[in-house]
Parts: structure tokens; sequence; C-alpha cells
């Protein structure tokens, strides 16, 4: 299947931290509701990991409702009966933005030519689209997990750009173990013969390493509790076990469905660009050391949810960023949901969460 996302070309090259910059950087994106006359109304949705900017929309590929539909679109919490709602696919992704599968100047997919990126190069494109679509101040921006370090980046960064800022099962910056996964699933990439160092386009793509690599990291999305409640010990399709190898537990069938079911999505070198991104991330070190000082004079006010099943991002890590905002004298208010889903809360069936986003964003 093919498809022409939504897109614009920055009219400027775009500074990275790694050094350089990248020219003709395309952004795809995708609108939801009116933009007010006075441009007052848009809030931008920042997508995680494995997200794109198909939101509240059939994806193009899959066939599947949006990520968030759930939460945005007329009379949801984000009401596009009355904001404008922005989603745009990150550079270094796979929908549309530039990325390693882009043609590079010379007309070859830039492979792992394409620069090393972080997540403050991802807002720096996001702030590109924002200027090219004439917003200058957003009424909120919104992320959860990656989504989140977006909107943590755009608040510390370009602090006048938005009045409200929600982060959702987010982190100020990567610990050793979100890294430590991160690397097994890059590993496992890159370990697939068909990878061939990243110049794999135009032929078989490594897709039992991205297979791998997504079920690796899908099991820090959910929480013990919630596997054991739909999965248990269960078996798949059989009545005892076969003293084999192939997927005997339901739990293993699951997790071999999510790995092939993203290969047909998903490019494997964006996913080593975006994982290194997230490990890079660091807000504090950004700022001298000190997150307080991320924050300095910011006048957003702030909301920070965690949820008590996610261990990939535990509570603890949004407590650390409240504080900072507190030590930075920035308003702020921060609830811990109950919810059984692990880090994924964010995107499932948790009414208190609708209840939150809703409440902040008006």
């Amino acid at each position: 299947m093919t498809f022409e996302p939504q897109s614009l070309t920055l009219p400027d090259p775009l500074p990275l931290d790694g050094g350089g910059a990248l020219a003709d950087a395309r952004i795809a994106f995708e609108t939801y509701g009116e933009l007010a006359p006075d441009r007052s109304n848009a809030i931008l949705l920042c997508h995680a990991l494995t997200g794109d900017q198909y939101v509240a929309s059939t994806h193009p590929l899959t066939g599947k409702p949006g990520w968030w539909q759930r939460m945005v679109g007329p009379g949801k919490p984000i009401d596009t009966d009355r904001y404008h709602v922005i989603c745009a696919n990150v550079i270094g992704s796979c929908l549309g933005s530039s990325g390693p599968a882009s043609i590079a100047p010379d007309g070859a997919p830039y492979a792992m030519r394409f620069p090393v990126i972080t997540i403050r190069d991802m807002v720096r494109g996001l702030v590109g689209l924002l200027d090219a679509l004439g917003i200058e101040r957003l009424h909120a921006v919104v992320g959860g997990s990656m989504g989140g370090m977006q909107a943590l980046s755009l608040a510390a960064n370009w602090p006048e750009r938005a009045e409200r800022v929600l982060v959702i099962a987010s982190t100020s910056r990567h610990s050793a173990q979100n890294i430590a996964f991160h690397e097994l699933g890059r590993q496992a990439i890159m370990a697939d013969p068909d990878w061939r160092q990243g110049g794999y386009y135009g032929g078989d793509t490594p897709d039992n390493g991205l297979a791998v690599a997504r079920m690796a990291a899908h099991i820090t999305y959910l929480s013990e509790d919630g596997l054991t409640a739909k999965f248990g010990r269960n078996l798949q399709d059989r009545p005892e076990k076969s003293f084999g190898f192939d997927a005997d537990f339901q739990v293993e069938s699951y997790l071999r469905y999510q790995g092939s079911g993203f290969t047909r999505r998903f490019d494997a070198n964006s996913y080593l660009y975006i994982t290194r991104a997230m490990d890079y991330f660091d807000l504090a070190e950004e700022h001298g050391g000190s997150l307080a000082r991320a924050f300095k004079d910011t006048p957003a006010r702030f909301c920070l949810v965690s949820f008590d099943s996610d261990w990939l991002y535990p509570t603890a890590e949004s407590r650390h960023i409240v504080h900072a905002l507190n030590a930075a004298g920035a308003p702020v208010s921060f609830v811990e949901l109950s919810a059984p889903f692990g880090h994924d809360s964010f995107l499932l069936d948790v009414p208190a969460l609708d209840r939150v986003v809703k409440g902040f964003v008006e």
C-alpha cells in the first residue's frame, strides 16, 4: 500500500545537536478541528516511539484507528469542536517525515548516513512546523512517553511557545535500565543478516530483528499483573505442551503477533535512530546539570500524570520533574492514577485519565 502524507518542507536547514544541519527537512503531519482566527486554540500532540501523526484518523498502512482516537475528536477530552489539534511525525521516523528511509541529495536513501538526532532536534522540527503554520503560541502541548519528553523539551527550550504542558507517563532522562532495553532491541536489528549495515532498502528488510526488538520493548510497556490477568500460563490452541519451540503459551503467541505486525508499518533504521535519541535525552544535562534550571522563568502551567503499574517510567520519575518545577516556581499539578495496564495505560481505557486531560486542557 502506498500513501502520500500531508507534509511541508522547512524553508531553512534544521540545526542538529550532533553538529551541522539537515537541509530540506520534511515534516509530515495531520490536523483536526478548525484553527481560530486569532490562532489561539492550537494543541500540539507529540507521539511516542512507535507512534505517528495519525492520532485520530485511520492509519494508511494498517487500516487501524488512530492511536489516541478515544481521546481526540468532537466532544472528547481533547475536543476538536473547540481546539485545532496538530500531530506531526518526528524527524527520524518513517511515516513521511525526514528519516533514514528518505532520499538523500545523491538520489539514494540516507540509510545510516542520516544524522543521529536528539529529542531536542525533533522538537526543533515541530517548532519549524508551527512557524510555517503561523502558530506562535500553543494553547497546550500534550505528550505521553516519548511524546512527554518532547513536551518537556519544548517547555524548557522554547518556553514562550505553550501556555499549558501536559506530560503523561514520561521522564526527564533515560535510566541505565531504559538504555539497556533499547540496546537489546538495536542489537537484535543489527544482528539480522538482512540489515546489511542499514543498506537494505530495495531488498529484503530485517524483519526478524525488528520483530524481536518490538517484542522486547512491548514487554516493558505492560505490567506483570496485566500479563497474568490476560494470559497467565494458558496454552495457545493446544491441550498440552508441545515439547518443542513453537508458541506453546498464549503470551508467546501474543508477543510474536506484536512483533510481526510491527514490521509492516515501521522501518528498522528509524527504530535505531529514535531509540538512540531517547537514550540521549537528559533535560538536566542540557541545562548545566540542573533540571530546575531548565524551567527557570517558564510562563507555562504544567500537569504531570503517572500510573502506579508503570515500571518503565515509574511515578518517581514524574515526581522528580514535579520537584524541579516546584523549585523553579512553576505552577504544576500532579496525579498518580491507578491502572493495571503498565506503561501503555496512557493509550488504553482509563476514565480517570480522560477527566485529567479534559480538565487541564480546558
